[in-house]
């Protein structure tokens, strides 16, 4: 790849590595295989910049995240010595404050970081790319590959399942 070439990689990717970082986090469960993941779908990115034709580059990096993931838990499956993404590790990068509610902040959050990841993937992708990522549905059509109907129906199903679980977690406190 030349020069100028790299270049744009870099000011049209690059930006978005902690996204891609946060749903390799989300859909793998580890953070160190979050990495990888990421290292290796840059890599990807990189080799095949040249394809890409001034779209949505977060979109399109975000799928090729995403489709790395998949690849990674198909040869994975059955690694069972991997350490699932802990609550507090998903929130370390905010300062800690000794606050009572912070406190109840920090057991929310955690709170919600279980019931997502007690979601099912097509559920939990939806829900961090819409909710974490801030992506629209047509970005997320895309990262995912299904039509729009079909992010909106999950995302509501998603919703749903999120309100159930913190629900009945609200009533066993």
């Amino acid at each position: 790849m030349a020069a100028p070439q790299a270049d744009r990689f870099d000011s049209v990717i690059l930006p978005h590595l902690d996204a891609a970082y946060t749903l390799a986090c989300y859909l793998l469960r580890d953070e160190h295989d979050a990495q990888d993941v990421v290292q290796d779908a840059s890599l990807r990115a990189f080799r095949y910049f040249d394809g890409f034709r001034d779209g949505d580059a977060r979109a399109w990096f975000l799928a090729i995240v995403r489709n790395c993931c998949l690849t990674w838990q198909r040869r994975h499956r059955n690694d069972r010595l991997t350490v699932p993404l802990a609550p507090e590790h998903a929130s370390a990068a905010q300062e800690s404050r000794e606050t009572d509610a912070r406190a109840i902040e920090a057991s929310e959050r955690a709170a919600i970081n279980r019931a997502v990841a007690e979601l099912p993937a097509e559920f939990r992708e939806i829900i961090i790319l819409r909710e974490v990522q801030g992506m629209s549905y047509a970005e997320i059509s895309t990262v995912v590959g299904v039509p729009i109907g079909t992010v909106m129906s999950r995302l509501s199903r998603a919703r749903k399942r999120l309100a159930s679980v913190l629900g009945a977690s609200q009533e066993a406190n």
